[in-house]
C-alpha cells in the first residue's frame, strides 16, 4: 500500500470510528457502568466483530451478502432484533446501573461482555455496506491482497480501539455524579433508549443498487 494512500484511508478509518453508531453507545453504556477498565472486554469484543466484517468484506463475500436480497436482509433483521434487545435490556435495568441484569452479572461476566461487543458489530449491516463500498477503493492488483488487508486491518483496529476507549473514558468519567436511583434510572433509559432507536434504524438499511 502506497504511502498517499495508507493515509487517505487512516483519515478515512477516523472518521468511521467517531462517527456515532451502536458500538460507541455500547461503549459509552458499559464505561458508564463498570468503568473504562472492565469495559475492556466489551472494546475486545467490538474489535473482534470489526475484524471479522473487514475479512468478510474483504474476501469479498460482503459483496455477495449484498448481492442476495434474502442473506442481507437476514443480517439486518438480526441485527437489528440484537440491538433493540440490549436497549430494552438496559431501559429495564432501571436504577441496576447493569446492562441487561443478569446478562453480565454473571461470574464469567467478561466473557458475556466481549460477545455482546462481537455481536454488536458482526450483525451490524451498516458496518458489511460501508465495508464493501469503502476497501475497494483502497485496493491494488499491485501488491499481495493479504498484506494490503492486514495493513487495512492494524490501522482500522488500532483507531477504534482509541476511539472506544475515549468514549468509554468519557462516560466514566460522569460515574461519580451518577450514583443516585434516580439518575441511574435516567441513565439506563436514555442509552437504552438510543440502542433501541439504532437498532430501529437499522431496518431501514438498503441494499445497493447492483448493476450487472
Amino acid at each position: 500500500m502506497d504511502w498517499h494512500t495508507w493515509m487517505a484511508f487512516f483519515a478515512a478509518s477516523w472518521v468511521i470510528a467517531i462517527s456515532p453508531g451502536s458500538g460507541a453507545v455500547l461503549s459509552m453504556i458499559h464505561g458508564l457502568s463498570y468503568g473504562v477498565r472492565k469495559t475492556g472486554a466489551t472494546i475486545l469484543g467490538l474489535e473482534l466483530g470489526l475484524l471479522l466484517i473487514l475479512v468478510v468484506a474483504g474476501a469479498g463475500v460482503g459483496s455477495l451478502l449484498i448481492a442476495s436480497e434474502l442473506a442481507f436482509n437476514a443480517v439486518k433483521v438480526l441485527g437489528a432484533c440484537y440491538l433493540i434487545y440490549l436497549g430494552w435490556c438496559q431501559w429495564r435495568a432501571g436504577a441496576k446501573g447493569t446492562l441487561g441484569g443478569d446478562l453480565v452479572a454473571a461470574p464469567a461476566g467478561w466473557r458475556r461482555r466481549v460477545l455482546t461487543g462481537l455481536l454488536t458489530n458482526a450483525t451490524n449491516p451498516k458496518g458489511i455496506l460501508f465495508m464493501v463500498a469503502v476497501l475497494p477503493q483502497f485496493l491494488t492488483d499491485a501488491r499481495p491482497l493479504w498484506i494490503q488487508l492486514l495493513v487495512m486491518a492494524v490501522t482500522m483496529l488500532s483507531v477504534d480501539l482509541i476511539v472506544m476507549n475515549g468514549y468509554a473514558a468519557s462516560a466514566s468519567a460522569l460515574r461519580r455524579l451518577m450514583q443516585s436511583a434516580s439518575a441511574m434510572r435516567a441513565q439506563n433509559r436514555v442509552f437504552g433508549g438510543l440502542l433501541m432507536l439504532v437498532g430501529a434504524g437499522l431496518f431501514f438499511v438498503k441494499r445497493g443498487t447492483q448493476h450487472g
